[in-house]
C-alpha cells in the first residue's frame, strides 16, 4: 500500500455560481476573437503618430489596440524627459477624462462614447447600461530611450457596432490635435465569422 494511500480525502467543496459580467465590462472570457484588419493612422506628423493596429472582434463588442509613438526632434534633455513622462499616459484623476490621451468613438446616428478609467457603474446601475460604452482596459507595455517613446493602450467598445464608426483622438499636452479614423462596420461584422467559443454548450 502506498504511504499516502490511507490519507483522508478532503471534503467536497460546493461549486459557487460564477458571477455574470455585464457586456460593457470587457471582452467575454470564453471566446477567441475574430480579427478585423481595419487599422491605420489616426494621427501622423513628422515626429508623432497614433496608430490603430487592429481590432479584436467578440460577440458582444470589440477591443481597439492603439499605439502612440513620438520620435525625438529638437527637444532638450529636460523637454524630452517631459515628453517621455507624458507618453506613459498615467491617469491623473478617475473623474477627469481630459488629461493625457483622449479617445472617443462617434456613431453615424450621433451617439458617442468617450474612454475613461471608470465604468458606467460609477454613475448608474451596472446591469441597466444602454451604451455605447468605451472602457479603458489598460496598456500593453511600451519602451523609450533617448530617441523615441512608444506605448500601447487597449479600449473596449460595447456593444459591437453594426455600422461605420469614427475613432477620434486628441492629446493636447503632446500637441496632437483632434484627429480621426473611420472604421468599416462591414469589416467589423465580417470578423464575427472568426469568433470561436472555448466551450461547447
Amino acid at each position: 500500500m502506498s504511504f499516502f494511500g490511507d490519507l483522508p480525502e478532503p471534503p467536497a467543496q460546493p461549486r459557487e455560481p460564477q458571477p455574470v459580467q455585464p457586456g460593457w465590462f470587457g471582452p467575454p472570457s470564453d471566446e477567441l476573437p475574430g480579427i478585423a484588419r481595419v487599422g491605420g493612422f489616426v494621427y501622423k506628423s513628422q515626429h508623432k503618430v497614433v496608430v490603430l493596429k487592429l481590432v479584436e472582434v467578440y460577440s458582444t463588442g470589440c477591443l481597439l489596440d492603439l499605439v502612440w509613438s513620438v520620435q525625438r526632434g529638437s527637444e532638450s534633455d529636460q523637454e524630452w524627459r517631459e515628453v517621455v513622462e507624458e507618453g506613459y499616459n498615467h491617469p491623473r484623476s478617475s473623474l477627469d477624462t481630459r488629461t493625457g490621451l483622449e479617445v472617443g468613438v462617434a456613431f453615424a446616428d450621433g451617439r458617442k462614447a468617450v474612454a475613461a478609467i471608470h465604468g458606467p457603474s460609477a454613475f448608474e446601475d451596472p446591469l441597466d447600461v444602454a451604451g455605447p460604452v468605451l472602457a479603458t482596459l489598460g496598456g500593453g507595455g511600451g519602451s523609450n530611450n533617448s530617441g523615441f517613446v512608444q506605448f500601447t493602450g487597449r479600449y473596449w467598445l460595447w456593444p459591437l457596432p453594426l455600422e461605420d464608426i469614427t475613432l477620434v483622438v486628441r492629446w493636447q499636452a503632446l500637441g496632437i490635435p483632434e484627429s480621426s479614423l473611420v472604421l468599416s462596420g462591414q469589416q467589423l461584422n465580417a470578423a464575427l465569422d472568426g469568433v470561436q467559443k472555448y466551450w461547447d454548450d
